[in-house]
């Protein structure tokens, strides 16, 4: 499983969530607590935005902690929008392109989970894709399919919607070959005005997502950054985050995620 963060609010460095912090994404590449696997070291990617509607990408192969690069970048690069990511490749080989985040336009995207099955869903799958989205897909990963046909099902028009509808295509898709996938899906993903975040499984096993402040803006992350317990919220599992601007809320993702109630995550950042 990989880790990642996600920051949306005043600009800050990229070093607050990429090294400076005690159990910063740098750390958790080689020491995840909340992980089945304690080192990420498959690759690392952050996309950022500034002032062009597209994010900057800056992704490698090598390990994080062993990139003297993303240290000076992060130490030197200011955003009020931006995700992080180090992978433990789970399908894939280590190449950059299948290092997260993905980008497509205005859109980045990134993952942590698997799909159970994939390689019989993938083709199938990948011809859904219109041939412009099609030609976008470089790499060999399920995270970045699953970014692609969020596309396709309408990531533009309704981000959420476009989600769910692939997750279900996902498990519809599995059900026609005649097996039964399992989704373990939580992820980041930002048009450069709203950051949001889906945690989301099939067996109800999806992997962590904490929430926090974080100076004048709000962070999301894989697991706590520092050891601060009290200051990090656990989001339930089948739910979707949205942060835009200063608010942030946490509503149910799902049909089956109908019956969960979490008054005390729907609340504006301060």
């Amino acid at each position: 499983m990989c880790r990642w963060a996600a920051y949306s609010g005043e600009p800050i460095y990229l070093e607050h969530i990429v090294s400076s912090q005690t159990h910063s994404l740098i750390e958790q590449s080689h020491h995840a607590t909340e992980a089945k696997t304690s080192t990420n070291g498959d690759g690392f990617g952050i996309a950022w935005y500034g002032d062009r509607p597209e994010p900057g990408l800056f992704r490698d192969i090598l390990p994080a902690w062993s990139d003297c690069n993303l240290k000076s970048l992060a130490r030197q690069i200011r955003s009020g929008l931006f995700l992080a990511h180090v992978r433990a490749a789970t399908g894939g080989g280590t190449r950059r392109d299948n290092c997260h985040p993905f980008v497509h336009g205005r859109w980045s995207f990134m993952h942590n989970g698997q799909v159970s099955g994939f390689e019989r869903l993938r083709r199938p799958l990948e011809a859904l894709l219109c041939d412009r989205l099609y030609s976008a897909r470089v790499g060999t990963t399920d995270s970045e399919l699953l970014f692609l046909l969020a596309l396709h099902f309408g990531l533009d028009r309704d981000p959420v919607a476009a989600i769910e509808t692939m997750l279900k295509h996902v498990e519809t898709e599995a059900d026609r070959l005649g097996f039964e996938t399992v989704i373990r899906f939580t992820a980041a993903f930002s048009d450069g005005a709203r950051l949001y975040a889906v945690r989301y499984a099939s067996d109800r096993k999806a992997p962590t997502l904490y929430s926090a402040p974080l100076g004048r803006g709000h962070c999301l992350v894989s697991e706590p950054l520092n050891d601060d317990r009290d200051a990090w919220v656990a989001i339930p599992d089948g739910s979707v985050v949205l942060i835009e601007g200063h608010e942030i809320a946490v509503q149910p993702f799902g049909g089956w995620a109908i019956e969960r109630r979490v008054p005390e995550l729907q609340l504006v950042a301060k």
